[in-house]
């Protein structure tokens, strides 16, 4: 059995969870907080097209809508391979903590790690500035 390294990447909003939830687990949303889907998503059936830039498209499954703040979604990389990503919101006192469990692929060197860590800190603390203004809705 083979494990990754991980870090889990947190950011804590002002804001209900569910409402967190709601907002960040809608596909069309992701472009507004998410800047690897900053060019958007196109359904395709039961997955989700996304431009990888020069990597090519990607394709990206959504785990089904529920109540327990779940938004893990597997990504399939031109080339086959699947990257597992888990994205939880869950309630933290009235509003809410939004984890990103980062497993550092085998390809990746350090330097690489510490990017996507920061890139996804960045986008977290995006979402939290969204979902924290008043006008936002679910």
């Amino acid at each position: 059995m083979t494990t990754l390294p991980a870090r889990i990447i947190n950011h804590t909003i002002r804001r209900d969870w569910r409402a967190v939830h709601a907002f960040a687990a809608r596909p069309e949303n992701m472009p507004l907080w998410a800047s690897g889907l900053a060019s958007g998503l196109t359904r395709n059936g039961e997955d989700w097209i996304a431009d990888g830039g020069p990597i090519g498209n990607v394709r990206v499954r959504f785990a089904p809508p529920n109540d327990f703040g779940v938004i893990d979604h597997r990504v399939t990389l031109p080339d086959g391979r699947v990257v597992d990503n888990a994205l939880r919101v869950a309630p933290n006192g009235d509003g809410a903590e939004v984890m990103f469990l980062l497993l550092r692929q085998p390809d990746m060197d350090d330097e690489a790690f510490e990017r996507d860590a920061a890139h996804i800190a960045q986008d977290l603390e995006t979402l939290a500035r969204l979902m924290e203004e008043k006008d936002v809705q679910e």
